[in-house]
């Protein structure tokens, strides 16, 4: 008989799974295929030796089994991502740093300056900062790994964390915004009102990324007239290619006032193909010592 050693990211997946009890969100959540979601979950129940989901049902339910094991699950990825990060800390003499979990763009276009800002309010504020997906870095503040995570919210995507579990504080209104090069969409007459000639090049976010989804809730029902010619989750890398007028994209704002401002890049579409999103810091602020509380209250 073939033993299987355990694997901490099917823990996550059916941490995720107990949560959504939906396969297709789960592995979205988790930014991976659901056939492969599918393989982990089946590789955690061969591994424990029961059916953990019951998946005659819809929606999905846990087993008894799996009801009886999501605790052990729980605290199982609590516990090795505080031992891990403890000994990290301990290694690096760093224990006192105040640890974040951040998009990458916010990361680059907002904490970075509000951090140094802070720094010169509170001379002793160390700070780790962590970029990844929304789901990486949800897991992160939900297993402890971090002390505050930063994020977009957008009323038409959920959550990916129990809101009820963290303290919420709302930092920063963003937009939204379809935007092409000023030369790129003057030659060659780029409007998203306009439902006549040649479709305009999109550069498209994945549709599984937290503004992927956003734009497919912004667009709806509108007519697009638009070809999809690249697909990335990054905010910078399609900026990248939006700088060279390959065609246009929804970029928030703070990743492109500089441009904005200079007039390389201009709107392409009104206020009805923006989105509003608000920059959003979730924490536990009852595992704060005084100079992380100190931090959340300014922040």
């Amino acid at each position: 008989m073939q033993v299987h050693t355990l694997d901490l990211n099917w823990l996550r997946d059916f941490e995720c799974l107990a949560r959504t009890l939906n396969f297709t969100r789960a592995s979205d959540e988790r930014n991976i295929t659901q056939s492969a979601f599918s393989r982990r979950i089946k590789a955690l129940e061969s591994w424990v030796g029961l059916p953990l989901v019951n998946r005659a049902t819809y929606p999905v339910q846990l087993t008894e089994a799996g009801q009886q094991f999501l605790p052990v699950a729980l605290a199982a990825i609590s516990q090795l991502s505080e031992s891990r990060q403890s000994l990290r800390d301990a290694d690096r003499g760093d224990s006192r740093f105040i640890r974040f979990s951040v998009l990458h763009t916010i990361a680059v276009n907002f904490l970075a300056s509000r951090i140094e800002e802070l720094q010169m309010q509170i001379p002793d504020l160390r700070t780790r900062v962590l970029s990844d997906s929304l789901s990486t870095c949800c897991d992160l503040l939900v297993e402890g790994a971090v002390d505050i995570l930063l994020c977009y919210n957008h009323h038409s995507v959920s959550p990916m964390i129990d809101e009820t579990a963290f303290e919420r504080k709302d930092l920063l209104k963003d937009r939204l915004v379809p935007v092409a090069t000023a030369d790129s969409a003057r030659a060659m007459g780029w409007s998203l009102a306009e439902q006549d000639g040649p479709p305009i090049p999109y550069l498209a976010y994945d549709r599984s990324s937290f503004l992927g989804m956003v734009v497919e809730n912004t667009i709806d029902r509108k007519p697009l007239n638009a070809e999809t010619i690249y697909v990335d989750s990054l905010v910078e890398t399609i900026k990248r290619r939006l700088i060279t007028g390959s065609g246009f994209a929804w970029m928030p704002e703070t990743a492109i006032s500089p441009e904005l401002d200079a007039g390389l890049l201009v709107p392409i579409g009104d206020d009805a193909w923006c989105a509003t999103l608000t920059i959003s810091a979730f924490a536990n602020p009852a595992t704060f010592d005084q100079t992380a509380q100190q931090l959340w209250d300014q922040l």
